[in-house]
């Protein structure tokens, strides 16, 4: 198989839908001699942050001289964005490979896995082949049920923090997401809880005791002196002064203290990593599409909120960033998501709204998106591409003077950069 061809079989319309379960991983996986039970995890689930969390601590990790994978979802360029070691995506020869290797027993199954127990598999198998000293496994949605769950001892379980998303599977409560996400929690094992809802929290720590696993909860109100700019953001927490990161959004240094816990709890462990490598792995981390700078000229900021409790982070970022100042807002969201709640929360940074469809089949018609606008009080106009809405978006910024935020999925990072670079210097 070459790369096209790897992309053809892994996208292929037979995989795609999320069934939950582990029998069909777990089949896959045997078949493959189980190559996941010569790895050490830390299991990583949440609803928001999963993804910069994972960054800096895989970043903290290699600065500390370990051998490291990291495992995340959704890509946001390039599908070999999933997957990577020592900070290098897998290279498409490689992925080619490794999966028609694991293609040869995905095709014997009678029930054959969805896409991302297929995608799930080549990476253990990658993982493996490449001797990692320790795997961030981000869940891809859940916990209990979720493909990564199927490993059966990871060396720390983290939940980042809770809210209500993809409710048709998780439940519409956040007991019930809680509950689910709490399903990595694995007999014995350290768990830590980074979100700030106290019920999730509760949830959590009720199923660690029943687990007999170490329970451990960030503190927020131990982050103090958060201060940023378009660069960095700069914080105290606990005994660490003035830590430095390169995520600039205002939700970042609760993800950044989550991880110096996640650093102390592995300590513990028998991992090494020394202050300074703490600091110098979060200083050097990098995340796209997490209220990630373009350009200053005009100001492009992008970022991937995409369920409520992102969309208020992300507000609140703006608000930061551009105290009473409105921005042109450039978003396109899923039709399952309460696209309706996420307008009106917008609505009040937003001087303009610039509405497209990302590229995923279940996107919102922007038509529809920006009458949502509207409503608010916010002059919108939804487009048939993602190069009209991004032009009339710069259009616009440049003759008000005010800066372009690119916001609600992932899934419109690439185009809307691509559509950005063309109109960037006209």
């Amino acid at each position: 198989m070459n790369y096209k061809e790897t992309m053809e079989y892994i996208h292929r319309v037979a995989w795609t839908g999320s069934r939950p379960g582990l029998g069909r991983i777990g089949e896959l996986l045997a078949a493959l001699g189980d190559p996941q039970n010569s790895l050490k995890f830390v299991h990583v689930a949440g609803t928001n942050g999963k993804g910069s969390f994972c960054s800096m601590l895989d970043s903290v990790l290699r600065r500390s001289g370990l051998s490291v994978g990291l495992y995340t979802s959704p890509y946001i360029e390039k599908f070999n964005e999933r997957m990577a070691v020592d900070g290098e995506p897998i290279s498409d020869d490689e992925l080619a490979q490794i999966t028609e290797y694991v293609k040869c027993h995905a095709d014997k199954m009678t029930d054959q896995p969805t896409e991302f127990e297929l995608i799930t598999a080549v990476a253990m198998v990658y993982f493996a082949r490449h001797n990692c000293d320790v795997v961030v496994l981000e869940v891809g949605m859940g916990g209990r049920l979720d493909a990564t769950n199927v490993i059966k001892t990871p060396i720390l379980s983290v939940i980042v923090g809770i809210s209500l998303d993809h409710t048709e599977f998780l439940g519409d409560t956040v007991e019930a997401v809680a509950k689910e996400k709490a399903g990595i929690i694995k007999k014995g094992v350290p768990v830590l809880f980074g979100g700030n809802d106290k019920a999730a929290s509760q949830v959590i720590k009720n199923v660690a005791k029943e687990m007999g696993s170490p329970y451990f909860e960030v503190d927020r109100n131990n982050i103090k002196n958060v201060r940023g700019d378009f660069e960095k953001n700069l914080f105290d927490y606990e005994e660490y002064k003035d830590v430095k990161i390169s995520l600039i959004g205002a939700y970042q240094p609760y993800n950044a203290a989550n991880v110096i816990a996640a650093i102390k709890i592995l300590r513990t462990l028998g991992i090494e990593i020394s202050d300074e490598d703490l600091r110098a792995g979060l200083s050097f981390a990098k995340w796209k599409g997490r209220f990630e700078l373009l350009s200053r000229d005009p100001v492009f900021i992008i970022d991937g909120s995409h369920n409520p409790e992102g969309i208020a982070a992300a507000v609140a970022s703006i608000r930061r960033a551009f105290g009473e100042k409105k921005v042109c807002l450039v978003s396109g969201v899923m039709a399952d998501k309460d696209y309706l709640s996420m307008a009106r929360e917008l609505s009040a940074v937003a001087s303009r709204a610039f509405c497209l469809r990302p590229d995923n089949p279940r996107s919102l018609d922007p038509v529809k998106y920006a009458a949502s606008f509207r409503d608010c009080g916010v002059p919108a106009e939804g487009f048939g591409t993602v190069d009209g809405a991004v032009a009339a978006a710069v259009r616009a910024a440049r003759a008000e003077g005010t800066p372009i935020v690119a916001l609600g999925s992932l899934y419109m990072y690439s185009e809307v950069k691509s559509a950005f670079l063309k109109v960037k210097d006209q």
